[in-house]
């Protein structure tokens, strides 16, 4: 399992976590869509906001493998603002190559996109730290 060195482990100030720490023995969580309700909780569209502000400073425009990003969070990304960026799509593949649909992630996270500053990530939040 790739593990992204210096991608942020969580959501500061939070416990809504990123990233894992360690491969699962019985083999990877499964990615599935997860719906998003408009009554979500503003602290879950926060976590959800944050985590596409690092992956988009992380990766940008460019495919990225899976590895150690948290099956939970992408799962509410998937299929919408995060794509498979290769074909057949492995839901369980820590080597699932995945891809930012930048359109449609501008459109659901414009915050991300015009305020750069709209997250900051402090050293001390990086998966490494709490390894």
């Amino acid at each position: 399992m790739l593990k992204h060195r210096g991608f942020p482990g969580r959501l500061p100030g939070t416990d809504y976590h990123f990233t894992i720490r360690r491969a699962n023995k019985e083999g990877p969580t499964k990615i599935v869509r997860r719906e998003r309700y408009k009554d979500r909780a503003p602290a879950d569209r926060r976590a959800d906001a944050g985590f596409m502000a690092a992956l988009w400073d992380y990766f940008g425009e460019e495919p990225f493998e899976r590895g150690n990003l948290d099956a939970g969070r992408l799962s509410w990304l998937i299929g919408r603002e995060v794509v498979a960026a290769e074909e057949p799509f492995d839901p369980a593949s820590y080597d699932q190559l995945l891809q930012i649909d930048v359109k449609r992630a501008q459109a659901s996270f414009p915050e991300v996109f015009s305020d750069p500053d709209a997250f900051s990530w402090d050293a001390d939040d990086e998966e490494d730290d709490w390894a």
